[in-house]
């Protein structure tokens, strides 16, 4: 009798069958963990107030955290404190709705950060922080719009989550060439545009959802290819930097999905181009940047 199932017609190979049974393995608790972050997510809008920064302060400090980790830079306990006492120190000034000392704060641990670090080192823990900082201070920013607050942050959720799901099922789907194979070898030009495209879309679609004029919706959609182009900017981004470092996940904090910057990486790009976008416009809040055309 033969030994192997590739010899018995109308059976799948061992091997393909032990791909498929670990692609399922793989698959659940990448599924598990991308629920619960979608919730907390959900939820904090929902919540808000303090309890919405909180949440988002969680977040950046893990993002910033795993930054200072991946440099592999000296006095990384004394860089890692430092972080977590600004990042919070920070936060109660957001709370206040004081962004400028935020801000400040932010850029003297940046400061620290860069000394501590060393030679070689001092503008990738300065970078840290600022990366860190801006999507702390962006998200709380829109957030913080008495007019737009949630609207704004439940646009950025559609058209970024939007973009990440079409880009990989369009790039799976359609194929074509590589658009970066040397820093993120799985994205392909196809995929990309794609999620560019429906993450255009569908945060226009939830941004004009309800009554008042719908020819605001093609300015939203402009703005949203924009916005989900700068999302995919971030998710380069930020293979660019793992791979400076020979990383493949920031950290292992997320069962399935790497660390918090694997998850945020085109979130948080995007989150700071909104905000400095709204903010640019002079209107009566940031988040009226985004939304008031006419």
């Amino acid at each position: 009798m033969p030994n192997d199932a590739a010899d018995v017609p109308g059976q799948q190979p061992r091997a393909t069958n032990l791909y498929r049974r670990r692609g399922l393995a793989d698959l659940l608790p990448r599924a598990v963990s991308a629920a619960v972050l979608m919730a907390a997510a959900l939820s904090s809008v929902w919540l808000g107030g303090g309890l919405f920064i909180l949440i988002w302060l969680v977040a950046a400090l893990a993002v910033a955290l795993e930054w200072q980790n991946l440099i592999a830079a000296r006095f990384l306990r004394l860089r890692l404190g430092l972080v977590a006492v600004a990042f919070i120190l920070a936060a109660i000034f957001i709370h206040r709705a004081e962004f400028a000392a935020a801000c400040a704060i932010l850029a003297v641990c940046g400061s620290l950060l860069a000394l501590a670090a060393g030679s070689g080192r001092r503008v990738w823990a300065f970078a840290g922080a600022v990366y860190g900082g801006a999507f702390l201070v962006s998200v709380n920013a829109l957030h913080g719009s008495t007019d737009y607050g949630a609207r704004s942050i439940f646009w950025l959720f559609a058209t970024v989550w939007s973009t990440d799901v079409f880009a990989y099922f369009g790039g799976r789907l359609i194929g074509g060439p590589k658009l970066w194979p040397k820093i993120s070898p799985s994205k392909t030009w196809s995929g990309t545009l794609t999620g560019i495209l429906a993450g255009a879309v569908v945060g226009a679609a939830v941004a004009v959802y309800g009554p008042g004029d719908p020819w605001r919706a093609v300015p939203i959609f402009v703005l949203g290819l924009v916005t989900a182009t700068v999302s995919q900017a971030g998710d380069l981004f930020e293979s660019w930097v793992k791979r400076c470092f020979g990383a493949k996940d920031s950290s292992g904090l997320i069962p399935g999905h790497g660390g918090f910057m694997d998850r945020l990486d085109g979130f948080a790009a995007a989150a700071a181009f909104a905000a400095v976008f709204g903010a640019a416009r002079g209107l009566s809040s940031v988040a009226a940047g985004l939304f008031d055309w006419y």
